[in-house]
């Protein structure tokens, strides 16, 4: 018998797709591996650091070029000696008289970068729609796990919470440990947001009281779509926090859950899930650098990394309607 995990849901009463713009999508899947690299005049001027005035030994190269190599890294899957070869071809075959940082130099500066998200420059209210996932950190694996049992295996997992927009950009991601809950997170990731919050979707994880005041805690009063616990009551008249939730409550009750998702347009939580599908195919299921703070800033170029990608161009699919 097989223990992959089934659909509750019958085959029958499953939404089917269409992707209406294939032609354009695959153009831009076909992009996504070009090879074709270029430095602008901005970039060049910009790889070597501004004196800063402090004292010591100025840095080198600025922060534009470890996290330029970093998404190289990344995106090939090289180690650092060989990012370090790649990087130097590049800037060889351009004939560019700039100098390329030494892996030992990769390695440390890659603990220091601080890489703000946003999606392309829209006007208006951000439609927000909010995940976790696991990512494997380095250790022994699940070998290691069977043969001599999990405390041999390392550190084991670490947690991924990214904010995706109505267009599937990553606005938002923070990697925490993983005994963090999911709730715990939203406050941070509302921070990095640069527009006000019109709606925001999550799965029950992020039911609870914590979530609900972060939100209209943020000025905006956004729609909050989070499917309550199957044992939720609603609550008294005092508290005046949880009215969508007591509202989801009774509708729940009257029409069931399943109504109750595709009338509220709960499917949308599926942005983030592709989001997190594009993350480990493209970048992988496991992190590679084993300090907090050197994950902390591959998270966060690798989020970059995927929004160039999307920027290229993404899927128009559209609901088949079945007679």
């Amino acid at each position: 018998m097989s223990n992959k995990k089934r659909s509750r849901v019958h085959p029958k009463y499953k939404t089917k797709y269409r992707v209406r713009n294939w032609k354009e999508y695959d153009k831009a899947l076909v992009s996504r591996g070009d090879l074709t690299i270029w430095f602008n005049e901005d970039a060049v001027a910009a790889w070597e650091p501004e004196p800063s005035g402090e004292r010591g030994r100025p840095q080198s190269y600025s922060m534009l070029a470890i996290e330029t190599a970093l998404a190289l890294r990344l995106v090939y899957s090289l180690p650092w000696r060989q990012t370090e070869g790649l990087l130097g071809s590049v800037i060889g075959l351009m004939g560019l008289e700039i100098g390329t940082p030494d892996h030992t130099t990769l390695s440390r500066r890659a603990r220091s970068s601080r890489i703000a998200l946003a999606s392309p420059k829209r006007s208006g209210p951000l439609h927000l729609v909010v995940d976790a996932t696991g990512l494997k950190v380095f250790g022994q694996g699940e070998w290691a796990a069977w043969k001599h049992g999990a405390s041999n295996t390392g550190p084991g997992w670490r947690k991924l919470h990214i904010g995706v927009d109505e267009d599937g950009f990553i606005v938002a991601a923070k990697l925490t440990d993983a005994s963090i809950t999911d709730a715990a997170t939203v406050p941070d990731l509302l921070a990095q947001l640069d527009r006000p919050v019109a709606s925001f979707t999550a799965d029950g994880a992020y039911d609870g009281r914590p979530v609900y005041e972060a939100l209209l805690a943020a000025g905006s009063a956004p729609r909050i779509v989070s499917p309550p616990i199957r044992t939720a009551k609603v609550a008294g008249p005092s508290e005046p926090t949880l009215t969508q939730r007591n509202a989801a409550i009774e509708s729940i009750g009257r029409e069931g859950r399943r109504q109750w998702k595709k009338a509220a347009g709960y499917h949308q939580q599926a942005r983030a899930e592709n989001g997190f599908s594009r993350y480990k195919r493209i970048i992988g299921p496991s992190l590679r650098a084993r300090c907090d703070e050197g994950q902390n800033m591959e998270v966060k170029v690798a989020c970059v990394v995927l929004n160039r990608m999307s920027s290229l161009g993404l899927p128009d699919s559209v609901a088949i309607l079945v007679a």
